[in-house]
């Protein structure tokens, strides 16, 4: 554990901006990267959000620009501003201490940043580090032998995240916007048990047209060419009514809400058709990488239709849909009847597909919206008080826990976050002189062996090749 009121005596040259001893000019050349950078981040984005919205003429002629300005002052600013706290600290503290280089500089970075961006964007990007830091602080204490990690726990929380969401789901004003829809995409719209009786005469299967008029009308051509046609129509006929029978002519409880299927064919249709989502999905995401490539190496587009990934995420969204679905109408037939309970136990057993999909961030993402959800649940029924700035707060206390672990044991940080500040900073927050924070026992070093900066001695107190003795 890092002695936290010991202090290296370096100035911030010799520590954070190595390549530059200038405070200003390397807070200056910071601001300059982030803005670059994330400007080439959010407006893509943001584009391609308006296009999916189908948004009007009017907000890509006032909104568009004005909203992609706001966030990339956002991201600059938390970029910009972090190296100007880091030097202004330690001016103040006359050194560094094990909290001051990382949770120190950041922690006002962030808050001052988020208050730049819209207030609707606040409440993702708080879900987002929230969950970032909580599995940053559980990697840290993991590391300092703390506590131990449980094998498959990602499976686990997932499981029970799964569980709770599908019960409010079920539940009368259980779950709202966004959340409510999207389960309601991935089950369907049979398992919501806002379904009065009239729904099952809406489902009701439609009157068989009389033969006369299911006969297609005879084509004109050759009699070969009719008689194919007649042939093909015959077996498509045929196979359609093979389908329908035995979706339709199989067993279905009475409180089951898939009035054209059986219980059997409800579950497989439920897997093929997520496992379709999930392909595609898996598909598209790696269709930007593969396009760079596509044209000197053609092979790459088949390997990315026969990746083992998108057979991955299919086979776990089609899963757990059919998993959910088969539970729900064991239960109905076990217990005779339909109950919201039932939706803790199909949403645990679905969660058991996560096998297919294993994601810490999937995991520790969706139990931090259920923590949300919950919260504000409990708001609503005065159990518990509302902050206003609540989102400002965790964001920064969250960023900041971040950048700590970024500076000191970046080991402990999730990859693509670290990658993430690689390319906002430029890469300079790789050259910083971690060998000197090596005194404070976090192993800031540890992936940075060979990295030994070049500083100008005329700035320098000592060199960075000395081993450093704790203030």
């Amino acid at each position: 554990m890092a002695a936290f009121s010991k202090c290296i005596p370096h100035n911030c040259y010799e520590i954070g901006h190595t390549w530059n001893p200038s405070c200003t000019i390397s807070t200056l050349q910071v601001t300059a990267g982030a803005l670059e950078v994330s400007f080439k981040i959010y407006a893509p984005l943001y584009l391609i959000a308006a296009i999916l919205r189908r948004r009007k003429k009017d907000y890509y002629m006032k909104r568009l620009l004005p909203e992609i300005l706001q966030s990339t002052s956002f991201l600059t600013a938390n970029g910009g501003l972090y190296i100007a706290f880091f030097c202004i600290l330690r001016r103040l503290l006359g050194g560094f201490y094990s909290w001051s280089a990382g949770f120190g500089a950041a922690l006002p970075a962030s808050y001052i940043s988020i208050l730049i961006e819209r207030k609707s964007r606040r409440g993702l990007l708080t879900i987002y580090m929230a969950n970032l830091a909580t599995e940053t602080v559980f990697r840290m204490a993991v590391t300092r032998g703390i506590v131990k990690p449980i094998k498959h726990g990602e499976v686990l929380l997932f499981c029970l995240t799964a569980s709770l969401y599908m019960f409010f789901f079920r539940c009368k004003d259980g779950l709202k916007g966004f959340a409510f829809s999207a389960l309601k995409f991935i089950v369907g719209k049979e398992e919501i048990p806002t379904h009065s009786f009239l729904a099952e005469q809406a489902y009701a299967r439609a009157p068989e047209r009389p033969a006369s008029e299911a006969q297609p009308e005879p084509s004109e051509g050759t009699p070969s060419e009719g008689t194919q046609a007649s042939r093909r129509s015959s077996i498509a006929a045929f196979t359609r009514r093979l389908l329908e029978s035995l979706c339709k002519c199989g067993p279905r409880h009475r409180c089951c809400k898939h009035y054209h299927d059986n219980c059997i064919s409800y579950c497989i249709k439920g897997f093929i058709r997520m496992f379709s989502v999930g392909y595609l999905i898996q598909c598209f995401l790696k269709v930007p990488s593969a396009f760079r490539q596509v044209f000197t190496k053609p092979s790459r587009l088949v390997s990315l239709l026969y990746n083992k990934e998108n057979f991955q995420l299919g086979a776990f969204l089609g899963s757990f849909v059919s998993i959910y679905k088969g539970t729900s109408c064991f239960l109905r037939w076990v217990r005779n009847l339909d109950d919201e309970l039932h939706a803790l136990i199909a949403g645990f057993l679905a969660g058991i597909s996560m096998f297919f999909y294993r994601s810490t961030s999937i995991s520790m993402y969706l139990f931090s919206k259920l923590v949300e959800t919950m919260y504000f649940k409990g708001i609503e029924a005065g159990r518990f008080p509302y902050f206003s700035e609540a989102d400002t707060i965790i964001y920064a206390i969250s960023t900041a826990i971040c950048f700590q672990a970024a500076v000191m044991e970046v080991q402990n940080l999730r990859p693509s976050y670290w990658k993430f500040l690689l390319r906002l900073t430029k890469g300079r927050f790789a050259l910083m002189n971690r060998r000197a924070l090596d005194s404070f026992g976090t192993g800031a070093s540890r992936d940075f062996k060979d990295f030994i900066p070049k500083l100008d001695p005329r700035y320098a107190t000592q060199p960075p090749e000395l081993p450093v003795q704790l203030g």
